[in-house]
């Protein structure tokens, strides 16, 4: 079946769980580029070092005291735990719900005024907010946003334009909301529904809008990937606390929270693995990369995450855990978007078999698309035996075709495998992949 490539590279590998032997194998120890297959090692390091009902928390608070008409005589922070649900995916609503609920939650417990500034702090991860071997064609597509501890609405703003009077110039905002981001040019009301406008950042970070729409048409939208997330998101929750009626003196910036500071309000995410559910089941690189930082930070969050210490706690999990020599392990990220990252097919098969095992193994199983069924399987192995049967983590690029879990054999036995195919040829991958999974699927013996 490898053979029906006309070019390229296979590394792959098919075990299984059930007896313990090594069905197949081609070039198996090969490393390679593992595309988004990569985002099982990010689940399993997560997981393994969180636990499946860890909560992440954004917390706001204070280095001041509150005086008897509510002003607080200091700053107020908003301290990112690099959270991949801080969005209004997870809190319905405005895109800027998050940063709202939080500015609600100042207002109630009777802070009025501030006389300090807003301060957002980033420093749970490293300030590489572009992780080494991503492509720069990537910089403006939203499945390439930055990283950031201190992250909203998956680092995505939206640029609104509804029409004004003819003649008059159109209503541009931002979404979210962000007191940090200026808007800049006009975009005219003229007769009609068509629109035609363009918005692009500037060189000073702000947003350059301009063009015409029609006085009959719906308002239009156009989304931007955040530059600067831990800028943008502290400029939000300042517009938020403006909103909800909490006046801030000192402006918007950057900084970290003194060690004495009081908690004024948090907001938690979902248990753990309900976003290693999302992450794999979407593909979400983003939550890939935040997820992969606070497996480094720990569940104490003792240190501090970044890609080259995600790197070594790979390897080291992949040592320590499993036996598996991981010196050809090469991660650059934690989702595969990395053109640095090399995984070879065994130690995909090594990480599979070793989940399936562990405390977590329900969680990680549970996270992983269905063949037939799951949105990125849904149209692949189709009423055969691996239908509703194979669940697979899929990876695709350019030059890259992967799919990597697990299968029950007609005999049932349950098999692990990871196919990783690096080359021009992605049609025949995909379609060997697919015979793969189906002859796995009615394996007997």
């Amino acid at each position: 079946m490898t053979s029906r490539t006309r070019s390229g590279t296979w590394s792959a590998s098919v075990v299984s769980l059930t007896r313990g032997d090594t069905l197949f194998q081609a070039n198996a120890d090969v490393p390679v580029l593992p595309a988004s297959t990569m985002k099982l090692l990010t689940a399993a390091a997560a997981l393994d070092r969180l636990g499946p009902n860890y909560r992440f928390s954004t917390d706001i608070l204070r280095d001041g005291e509150v005086d008897a008409s509510g002003t607080l005589n200091g700053n107020i922070y908003i301290r990112g735990d690099g959270d991949p649900a801080f969005s209004r995916r997870f809190h319905p609503g405005k895109y800027s719900e998050p940063v709202d609920k939080l500015a609600r939650a100042v207002a109630a417990a009777g802070i009025k005024r501030v006389t300090g500034a807003v301060i957002g702090d980033a420093t749970a991860f490293d300030n590489v907010l572009y992780p080494d071997g991503w492509l720069d064609r990537y910089k403006g597509a939203s499945y390439a946003a930055r990283v950031s501890a201190l992250s909203l609405a998956e680092n995505v703003l939206w640029v609104t334009v509804a029409p004004g009077r003819s003649g008059g110039a159109a209503i541009v905002t931002l979404e979210p909301a962000t007191t940090t981001i200026g808007i800049r040019g006009t975009v005219r009301s003229v007769a009609g529904g068509g629109a035609a406008v363009r918005a692009s950042y500037m060189s000073d970070g702000n947003i350059q809008v301009n063009g015409r729409i029609g006085v009959g048409s719906p308002v239009r939208r156009f989304g931007l990937v955040v530059n600067n997330p831990p800028v943008f998101t502290t400029g939000a929750f300042h517009a938020a606390l403006q909103n909800a009626g909490v006046a801030v003196s000192g402006g918007a910036k950057l900084g970290k929270t003194p060690g004495g500071a009081t908690k004024v309000a948090s907001l938690l995410s979902p248990p753990l693995e309900q976003l290693v559910a999302i992450m794999n089941r979407e593909s979400i690189n983003l939550f890939a990369e935040l997820l992969l930082r606070n497996a480094v930070r720990g569940p104490g969050r003792e240190a501090q995450g970044s890609a080259p210490a995600a790197e070594s706690l790979l390897r080291g999990f992949f040592q320590d855990k499993m036996g598996t020599n991981a010196s050809t392990l090469a991660v650059a990220d934690g989702s595969g978007l990395s053109t640095l990252d090399r995984v070879s097919g065994h130690q995909m098969a090594e990480l599979l078999g070793y989940a399936h095992t562990a405390p977590w193994g329900p969680a990680f199983h549970a996270s992983l698309p269905v063949a037939g069924q799951s949105k990125l399987l849904r149209r692949r192995m189709r009423q055969g035996m691996a239908d509703g049967n194979l669940h697979a983590k899929t990876g695709t690029t350019n030059n890259v075709l992967a799919l990597a879990g697990y299968v029950t054999s007609e005999n049932g036995e349950v098999v692990a495998f990871s196919f990783i195919y690096n080359g021009a040829d992605r049609w025949n991958a995909r379609a060997s992949i697919d015979a793969m999974g189906e002859t796995i699927a009615r394996f007997v013996r």
